[in-house]
This record gives C-alpha cells, sequence and structure tokens, in this order.
C-alpha cells in the first residue's frame, strides 16, 4: 500500500507542475500548452533532468540552474499540495468504493480532486498576481453544474438541493454586485473584482444552502483580519487593493468540511 501511495503523491507533483505551467501562463496571458517552460528570470529553456517536480527544487538548492537566481517557493509548495491532494483521493475514493461498491461513489472524489485543482489555480493567481481568470471560472462553473445534474439525475441528490445551490449561487453573485456598487459609489473604489463576481455562482453551486452561509462569514472575517494586519504593516501593495478570491476559496473549503457542523451549532445556539 506505500508503494501505491508513493506513486499516487509522484503523479500529483507532476499535475502539481502542470498547475504551475498554468498559473504562471494564465497570468501573462499565454496558452499553458505554449511549447516548454523557460526560466522566468533568464528565459533560457529548462531541460528535463532540471524539471523534476519538487526533486530538481532540492537539488538545485531552490535556484535555476543557469542564471542562479532563485526560484519562488510556489513552485514546490503547489506541487506538494496537489501531491497530498491525489493521496487523499486516493484514499478516500477507495474506501468509499469498497464500502458502497458503486461507481459513483469513486466519481464523487475524482470530482473533487479537480475541483481542488482549479480552486488552487484560482487561489493563486489571484494571490500572486490580483487576476482570476474568465476561463477558470467558466471551468469551475460547468464542472459544478454538471455534477449537480449529474447527482439529481441519479437520485442521490433531490431536485430541491438543485435549486438550492442555484440560488445561493444567484443570490451571493447578487450580494457582490450591490456591495461592488455601493463601493463605487460611496467610496469611488472597487470593492470587487469581476472575478470575484464570477467566481460567486460557482461556490454556490459547491456548497449550497445553508454552508454558502458559513463559507461567506469565514471568508469576509479572515479578510478583514489579513486586511488590518497589512494596514497596521503599512505594506502598500496590500493595503491598497487586497485580493478576495482566496478568502473566498479558503470559507468555501471550510465550508465543505465544517459548514454543515458551523450552520448547525449556531441555530442550536439560537434556538
Amino acid at each position: 500500500m506505500l508503494v501505491i501511495l508513493a506513486f499516487i503523491f509522484v503523479m500529483g507533483l507532476v499535475w502539481g507542475s502542470f498547475l504551475n505551467v498554468v498559473i504562471f501562463r494564465m497570468s501573462h496571458g499565454d496558452s499553458p500548452l505554449s511549447g516548454r517552460s523557460v526560466c522566468p528570470s533568464c528565459k533560457h529553456q529548462i531541460d528535463w533532468f532540471y524539471n523534476i517536480p519538487l526533486f530538481s527544487y532540492v537539488w538545485l538548492w531552490g535556484k535555476c540552474a543557469y542564471c542562479h537566481k532563485k526560484i519562488s517557493l510556489q513552485y514546490p509548495l503547489i506541487e506538494t499540495i496537489t501531491g497530498v491532494l491525489f493521496v487523499w483521493w486516493f484514499a478516500v475514493g477507495f474506501s468509499f468504493f469498497r464500502l458502497a461498491g458503486s461507481p459513483w461513489s469513486f466519481i464523487q472524489p475524482v470530482f473533487w480532486l479537480i475541483v481542488g485543482m482549479v480552486l488552487l489555480s484560482i487561489f493563486m493567481l489571484d494571490l500572486l498576481y490580483m487576476i482570476i481568470p474568465f476561463s477558470l471560472n467558466l471551468l469551475l462553473f460547468s464542472l459544478a453544474l454538471f455534477y449537480r445534474i449529474g447527482l439529481t439525475s441519479f437520485g442521490i441528490m433531490q431536485r430541491s438541493d438543485l435549486i438550492n445551490a442555484l440560488l445561493s449561487g444567484l443570490g451571493l453573485c447578487l450580494l457582490f454586485v450591490v456591495l461592488q456598487v455601493l463601493t463605487r459609489v460611496i467610496k469611488k473604489v472597487d470593492g470587487f473584482g469581476l472575478g470575484d463576481i464570477y467566481l460567486a455562482p460557482s461556490l454556490g453551486l459547491l456548497l449550497g444552502w445553508p454552508k454558502i452561509v458559513p463559507a461567506v462569514f469565514l471568508s469576509f472575517v479572515s479578510g478583514a483580519f489579513v486586511g488590518v494586519i497589512f494596514i497596521l504593516s503599512k505594506n502598500k501593495k496590500f493595503s491598497q487593493y487586497l485580493p478576495f478570491g482566496p478568502f473566498l476559496i479558503f470559507g468555501t473549503v471550510l465550508s465543505l468540511v465544517w459548514g454543515a457542523d458551523m450552520w448547525n451549532w449556531y441555530m442550536g445556539y439560537l434556538v
């Protein structure tokens, strides 16, 4: 089993390396499939033996083999996170399939694995470059919509849950639009980027009601907390504009895992 998990982890590292290519090239307006990788500093084409996920970073001591400039920690970090996602997918998916004996029980972890990679790409793109490409938003929305429709069609989810998820996405999108209009009228600044607004329907579909509520709450609280820290530290870049996409994804991930428990606790507290 350890050998299998190691193989799955390595496969995740390979996909994580591809995500790094996607993130860098999409941030610069290039296609992820536009040729071999090059060093961002010296533009030298990277040979395959210097492009082995994670291993090459450690082997080269985090520096380019040609110009010796530092390689961003983003690259091994994303590769490692993706490797962990793949191990999770295999462990959870295999366990569900063995217990339920249904092919759909194995498809669900595959879906969440793909969604996890898309969310990770959006997270890093907005954090590092303050952009959320429309193509990634469209991909995430399509995945979430077809997944919800599939669950409904196979009778695994009720139609009312699909409607609630659609309304959750629409409601969150409208909330961001209203806040955007208010901030532009009152403060003459953009409260949200279009990427955040386009991201909202996908998150609503993924979470549904009531998980969307703690997700949004956690997003705003964590964003406000980090924003205050940057303002106090006088960081000009993030004091002027703090990307909200990473906080939305942070709140979404937490709510996917604990959202129902947080909602039930809160409602129980009210009663």
